[in-house]
């Protein structure tokens, strides 16, 4: 794999090096540099010319600034006449910016995706957008990777015979039946309604949750209000312990706090995609790594391969 080259941001090199680990290629440096005016520079420090170049950053906090971070470090591989460039973001955060909800507003995802692709992004790979149809927005091909697999590896030993997984929506719940099927469980789902300042309501379970143990699976947590209205509705109904699953642990507000905190929640568990600050030593929480995921696309990318061979018969499209 003489020919790929992978750099990382700034928000993403212990994960970048790990997928590097698994490649058996080095991380490639890079320099950013911030002048006095506030503007950034980058500088790719190794030649890219006609070389396969993945550069691998999530739009993670702070979002602006890694993402211009990502679109020079395109750019500058462009310029240095890389063969192709493919954009790896384990997290897409605009992908929530979907829709035109409201008068006068701007869809942040298709802007985004348009940015990237002027910068000279020719591919995308990532990790389970919030909303899948965002693959759309960009002219160039979109790999969408999911880390159901390693999410459900977490509980071969565990004893499911009373288990149900539960979605805390209708738009997650395609995901949550791959998973219990995974799982070899039931599935139920929420009906959620939401209004502002992020505020939630789930007005239904459809699904038999009574005296049955939950393991919620979302896409991502961020201030985790979703997550704790669903648990106060599963424990009105009679659910049992609970265990909260999802991709993108954004973990904002202190939500690991918040909703560990709940006596019966048993532990959340999430991905690295996202880099993991203080909470990553909450007793209740585990992280697990999906840059092995992350490093199998970026080969099969490399060599012409079938990305979507990773996920046949579990139901979910990459």
């Amino acid at each position: 794999m003489k020919e790929i080259a992978v750099f990382s941001g700034q928000a993403s090199g212990g994960f970048a090096a790990e997928i590097c680990g698994h490649l058996g290629v080095p991380l490639l440096p890079s320099r950013l540099q911030r002048f006095a005016n506030d503007c950034l520079e980058v500088q790719l420090l190794e030649n890219c010319r006609e070389r396969d170049v993945f550069i691998v950053q999530p739009l993670v906090k702070p979002v602006q600034e890694n993402l211009m971070e990502l679109l020079m470090m395109i750019d500058a591989a462009r310029g240095a006449s890389a063969g192709r460039i493919t954009a790896v973001m384990p997290h897409y955060s605009y992908a929530r910016s979907d829709k035109k909800d409201a008068p006068r507003i701007s869809i942040g995802g298709k802007l985004v995706a348009d940015l990237l692709t002027t910068a000279g992004a020719s591919r995308v790979l990532t990790m389970t957008l919030h909303a899948p149809q965002v693959q759309a927005f960009f002219g160039v091909p979109v790999d969408q990777l999911h880390a159901l697999r390693e999410l459900a590896a977490h509980f071969q030993d565990l004893d499911l015979s009373n288990t149900i997984v539960v979605s805390p929506d209708l738009g997650n719940a395609k995901a949550a039946t791959a998973f219990s099927r995974l799982l070899g469980t039931p599935v139920a789902a929420g009906a959620k309604e939401r209004f502002e300042n992020d505020r939630v309501q789930i007005t239904s379970i459809i699904g038999d949750v009574r005296d049955k143990d939950i393991v919620v699976l979302d896409d991502e947590i961020a201030n985790g209000s979703t997550v704790l209205e669903l648990l106060d509705h599963l424990a009105k109904m009679g659910a049992r312990k609970a265990r909260v699953v999802c991709t993108h642990g954004i973990f904002s507000n202190g939500a690991v706090e918040r909703i560990a905190e709940r006596d019966d929640v048993i532990e959340v568990l999430c991905t690295d995609t996202v880099p993991i600050g203080a909470d990553k030593s909450h007793p209740k929480l585990k992280v697990i790594s999906v840059a092995n995921a992350f490093a199998e696309a970026i080969r099969r990318i490399h060599t012409g391969e079938s990305v979507s061979e990773l996920f046949q018969g579990e139901g979910i499209n990459v």
